[in-house]
């Protein structure tokens, strides 16, 4: 009898846990910690950096590793852990605002479109594709040159290179949402489009929409990144984790940290974004 009755509870634990459907595996919960981790460094970067980030504080120039400085120091013997922490800011600050505008923005027009239908659907949709057929790295180095590369323009432009890759996959969910029965049931109760929008497309395509934004967060801090190692990202006095890569470049031959943590912080961020998209839980897994 007790012997059953254990075998019930771990059944009915079991299934209750299935039930919830948001239990991380291992690799998820790593990718989520890393990310978190970061997050927190962006915030509380001021408070946590060990020195003031432009003062020179080492006498020896691409140092190496010491209980003074954990991470060396850069070329011009400025502590590069304190550097690291308040890139974050702007690489992940700049990305998650860029990615934030992007996807809102794309998935608002791409439901109107679906919705619509008609001559609106054409003429974004053409829009947006002429848009897209525009190298993402060549737009950016054209604008940023242009216009100059200040926090703002550099969000705006990742934004507006993003939004047609956004619109583009929410179009396509919406569009097999929007021939289904309960949307035509919807219409003949007079529903209105934005109701169709707000109460019945969007939550049945915010699982794929989700795994979609982390996606094209890695996108943008990789070409944030690239934009700042060519000069034309985040400008000094401030440097973002690509910025850190260029200026230090020149230790590269001779293995100085300075020039391989700034790289190794980008790769565990986007590394950790994609680990957690491949690891999302089953609920948000079987919603996609």
């Amino acid at each position: 009898m007790t012997m059953t009755h254990s075998s019930t509870s771990t059944t009915t634990a079991r299934t209750s846990g299935s039930r919830l459907g948001y239990r991380f595996n291992v690799v998820g919960i790593i990718g989520l910690s890393v990310i978190l981790s970061w997050a927190l460094v962006a915030v509380f970067a001021p408070l946590i950096t060990p020195y003031p980030v432009g003062e020179i504080v080492d006498l020896d120039y691409f140092g190496p590793m010491s209980s003074d400085f954990w991470l060396g120091s850069d070329y011009l013997g400025r502590d590069m852990l304190s550097r690291i922490l308040m890139g974050a800011r702007y690489t992940v600050g700049i990305s998650l605002a860029a990615v934030t505008i992007a996807c809102f923005s794309g998935v608002v027009l791409g439901m109107i479109a679906a919705v619509a239908g008609g001559w609106l659907d054409t003429l974004l949709s053409r829009f947006l594709d002429a848009l897209n057929s525009i190298p993402s790295k060549l737009f950016g180095l054209v604008v940023v040159a242009a216009v100059g590369s200040s926090i703002p323009v550099l969000i705006l432009t990742l934004s507006v290179i993003y939004i047609p890759g956004a619109y583009r996959f929410a179009r396509a969910l919406a569009v097999n949402i929007n021939a289904m029965d309960f949307i035509t049931v919807a219409r003949i109760r007079g529903e209105s489009t934005l109701y169709l929008i707000r109460s019945e497309i969007l939550p049945n395509i915010a699982g794929p929409v989700l795994a979609d934004l982390g996606i094209r967060f890695v996108f943008i801090v990789l070409l944030l990144s690239g934009l700042s190692f060519l000069g034309l990202g985040v400008q000094p006095p401030y440097a973002d984790w690509g910025a850190l890569v260029r200026e230090n470049i020149g230790g590269l031959p001779f293995g100085a940290p300075a020039v391989m943590f700034p790289s190794l912080a980008i790769a565990s961020l986007t590394i950790s974004v994609n680990l957690l998209i491949d690891n999302l839980p089953q609920k948000i897994r079987d919603r996609a």
